[in-house]
């Protein structure tokens, strides 16, 4: 080795974009979901919770953002507000409040669909950008899963879904422009491109549903 070898200052190794924080994250989430499966199929939930995890890096999320995506639905799917502190405990007061922005309901039975749908989409636009893209990740992953299934089952899809075909592409479509509204964001024009093919999968060329009032509301599920 020369002199001017040994002299020349070594890099810094560079921090890992993700640290043992995340790795602690995915195994609490695989251990809060491990007995439950996504709707109508028999996939294990954390698969979606991987793809939004996943979503999230790919647009940019932080650490504390791609953590709050495995956790997205453990306050409304595994245990509440003792949850949400467990959470907080564990993982800080901003990983807990992005959950927190991205939950609809807090108690089970869950209050019904068409009231939460409409209580959420009154209050999205206005949540830190950071709920805003974990919340616009869980229903792009949403989407396209639906989207792929629609070509193998049809309209049976909507079936397993409490809006059933008209609530659901009526949701979709209403959070697009709730987070549109809130600025331009192409984690939120990817989702309109999903949303429109199955729009246009479902109903040809028409319109979306225009209204709130045609889905139905009295089961717990999301």
């Amino acid at each position: 080795m020369t002199r001017q070898a040994k002299l020349r200052p070594r890099r810094a190794e560079p921090k890992p974009a993700l640290t043992s924080r995340f790795i602690q994250a995915l195994g609490y989430a695989a251990r809060l979901h491990a007995r439950q499966v996504r709707k109508g199929k028999n996939r294990p939930y954390v698969g979606h919770l991987l793809s939004v995890a996943s979503i999230v890096i790919q647009y940019g999320g932080d650490e504390d953002a791609v953590i709050a995506a495995l956790l997205h639905d453990a306050v409304e799917d595994q245990g509440g507000l003792p949850r949400l502190r467990e959470i907080r405990r564990k993982f800080g007061k901003r990983v807990a409040g992005i959950v927190d922005g991205c939950t609809d309901a807090y108690v089970m039975p869950k209050p019904p669909w068409r009231d939460r749908k409409l209580a959420y989409i009154a209050r999205v636009r206005n949540e830190p950008p950071e709920v805003r893209l974990v919340s616009a990740a869980d229903k792009l992953s949403n989407a396209r899963e639906i989207l792929a299934d629609h070509r193998d089952e049809g309209d049976a899809v909507f079936e397993r879904f409490q809006g059933r075909k008209d609530g659901t592409l009526w949701y979709y479509r209403t959070l697009v422009d709730e987070f549109r509204a809130a600025g331009p964001s192409p984690l939120v024009e990817e989702l309109d491109r999903v949303v429109t093919a199955l729009e246009k999968r479902v109903r040809g060329s028409g319109p979306p549903p225009a209204a709130a009032d045609r889905e139905s509301g009295s089961s717990s599920q999301p």
